[in-house]
């Protein structure tokens, strides 16, 4: 416990700017156990953490009483993808209130050029200063950027991502040569085109969106991190692992069988092997390279799962992380909670896998062996997630859902149930991912971070439905779901942002830099 902060006035003649009374601490750390605290604020930092009763109200200029409520640090939501399906400035505003909504406070958003998103390609030194300006004033909630090497020249790029942007993570979509979101092409040559045109990188003469493109990029990797001890420990690498050839090929035998329909039929058409196999193959790679920071994103499966684990063992150098959604652990192929019935609007990449594979990513949970637990939010509005003539057929649908304002109350209510502690919620999906992405002050509720935090009823029930959320997206994967434990206030930075189902305030997040920017 830390001692009360030196009593500095505040121009109103307040110690302090807001002061938390009798609140149930949560803190990513099991030993730190559950204390009962007066928590103070002040120019958007922790000050002070006080016994509970030590904290005086005549010392703050606004008293929150925590009595019978948690304290969760804001949640670090390490997987998000903003503007895919509506211009992301447009998205940016509708989304980062779901975070809000959700405790989370800090976004991390993936992206890419190529169609979506921007719909631009070329170099990062173009688009980057784009992209900053069009989210500048949009997000409720703090956020940054993973970014996807797409583009051979963006392979030069990385030093100037770091130093001018402060981008220290990047990510590769393993399955994108040749099976994505362009959708479903039998035709190897129309393939590789619409997979050119898609990624835009025809006039690349000679360039590949393959595993040499992935080989170098870790090469790049290596070299920079050498080069730069100063951000060299930052630098990682996200890989969405699956194998597009497997794909391709179980999607044809998945239609031409016709025995399967919804989520079931889609779970086998990019079926789980193809997921162990890619992480054989990036792990190898990683070894082959000498990159030794490897995030393995949203694993759905037993087999996805004993390949990273075996992987591991292989190769002990290599520091893997494993990261799996809320979606992939709260819904299985049998689920119909959807708006019409229709398992469509559950469609996403990799697939949602069938009972045996979700009760295996709790089972890796309960044994420590997950590292953070996220969203994957974007949003797919219900108008365009199903195709409105043939709502039920799984192949038209598009790909993708929103979640993050289910995350915590998600993860708390199926979790403490299957024995996870609190501390061991808050490590998931707060100071684990704050860690590894090098968000220095954010992650935990500690004297000097940023106060970002939620206030939580642990005992609050309510059922998930898809018109609470702020979200443009009109509707929710967990419609109908009684969770237990309920976000009731978010704090970004000392400052509410969420409050009885609505949102507070104009935009107020920041971008946040990394690496040697996080320091200028």
């Amino acid at each position: 416990m830390s001692s009360p902060a030196k009593k500095q006035r505040t121009a109103g003649g307040k110690s302090f700017d807001l002061l938390v009374t009798n609140v149930t601490l949560v803190r990513p750390d099991e030993s730190a156990g559950l204390p009962v605290v007066d928590v103070a604020v002040k120019d958007g930092k922790f000050v002070a953490i006080m016994t509970a009763g030590t904290g005086q109200a005549a010392d703050a200029e606004k008293v929150v009483d925590g009595t019978g409520m948690m304290m969760f640090p804001g949640l670090v939501d390490a997987h998000q993808h903003v503007g895919i399906y509506q211009h992301i400035s447009k998205d940016a505003i509708s989304e980062s209130k779901a975070c809000a909504m959700g405790g989370v406070t800090t976004s991390m958003v993936y992206m890419r050029t190529g169609q979506y998103y921007l719909n631009r390609s070329g170099p990062y030194k173009e688009f980057m200063p784009a992209l900053k300006d069009v989210c500048k004033g949009k997000f409720h909630v703090d956020y940054t950027f993973h970014i996807a090497p797409i583009r051979r020249e963006h392979r030069s790029e990385l030093e100037m991502l770091a130093d001018d942007h402060g981008v220290t993570s990047f990510k590769i979509f393993m399955f994108y040569g040749g099976h994505g979101l362009h959708g479903k092409i039998t035709d190897h040559a129309k393939l590789h085109n619409q997979s050119s045109d898609f990624l835009m990188i025809k006039d690349e003469e000679g360039h590949a969106y393959d595993f040499a493109h992935f080989e170098f990029i870790m090469r790049e990797l290596k070299k920079l991190s050498d080069k730069r001890p100063d951000i060299g420990p930052e630098l990682s690498l996200s890989l969405h692992c699956e194998f597009a050839d497997i794909l391709k090929a179980y999607t044809g035998l998945v239609e031409s069988e016709g025995k399967l329909q919804g989520l079931a039929a889609y779970s086998a058409s990019r079926p789980p092997h193809s997921e162990g196999m890619a992480i054989f193959l990036a792990s190898y790679l990683a070894d082959e390279t000498a990159f030794p920071r490897i995030n393995l994103l949203h694993l759905t499966s037993k087999k996805a799962f004993v390949a990273a684990m075996q992987m591991a063992v292989i190769f002990p150098h290599i520091d893997f992380r494993r990261e799996v959604t809320i979606g992939h652990l709260l819904i299985d192929c049998d689920c119909m909670t959807f708006p019409t019935g229709s398992q469509c609007f559950a469609k996403v990449n990799p697939p949602i896998r069938p009972r045996e594979d979700v009760e295996y990513l709790w089972k890796m949970m309960i044994e420590g062996k997950v590292d953070w637990v996220v969203s994957d939010h974007a949003c797919c509005s219900k108008e365009q997630k199903v195709a409105e003539a043939d709502p039920d057929n799984i192949t038209k649908a598009k790909s993708g859902f929103g979640g993050a304002e289910w995350l915590l109350s998600g993860l708390f209510s199926e979790g403490t149930k299957r024995g996870l502690t609190p501390n061991r919620v808050a490590a998931l999906v707060s100071k684990n991912p704050a860690d590894r992405f090098g968000l220095k002050n954010k992650g935990d509720i500690a004297v000097g971070k940023d106060a970002d935090f939620v206030i939580f009823d642990p005992k609050a029930q309510f059922i998930v439905r898809g018109e609470d959320s702020p979200s443009q997206q009109g509707f929710s994967v967990f419609e109908g779901v009684t969770m237990t434990g309920k976000v009731m206030k978010t704090f970004l930075r000392g400052s509410l942002i969420y409050e009885n189902g609505k949102v507070i305030g104009e935009p107020a997040g920041q971008y946040l830099p990394r690496g040697v920017c996080d320091k200028k």
